[in-house]
């Protein structure tokens, strides 16, 4: 990721030293990223490894990697008793 050497203002970022929300503004100078906070000066470069892995759920995997068949669930009524 990659920010422009204009500095634009994140939405819903905390600063992590004084706290304040919606102060921190990102930017780019030289190819490095960088954070700053407009309230207490604090500045921090961006160090982003990789995109995050999404986690695996029912919605995102393929119909071969899902073996199990779904199973018939019964529902018995609470109020009714054998006799």
């Amino acid at each position: 990721m990659t920010f422009s050497t204009k500095k634009r203002f994140i939405a819903g970022v905390v600063c992590p030293k004084c706290s304040q929300i919606d102060k921190i503004r990102a930017f780019s100078e030289d190819d490095i990223d960088y954070r700053e906070c407009v309230s207490c000066g604090f500045k921090d470069q961006i160090r982003i490894a990789s995109a995050p892995r999404e986690i695996d759920t029912r919605v995102n995997k393929s119909t071969e990697t899902v073996s199990e068949q779904p199973r018939k669930v019964r529902l018995i009524d609470p109020g009714k008793t054998k006799q």
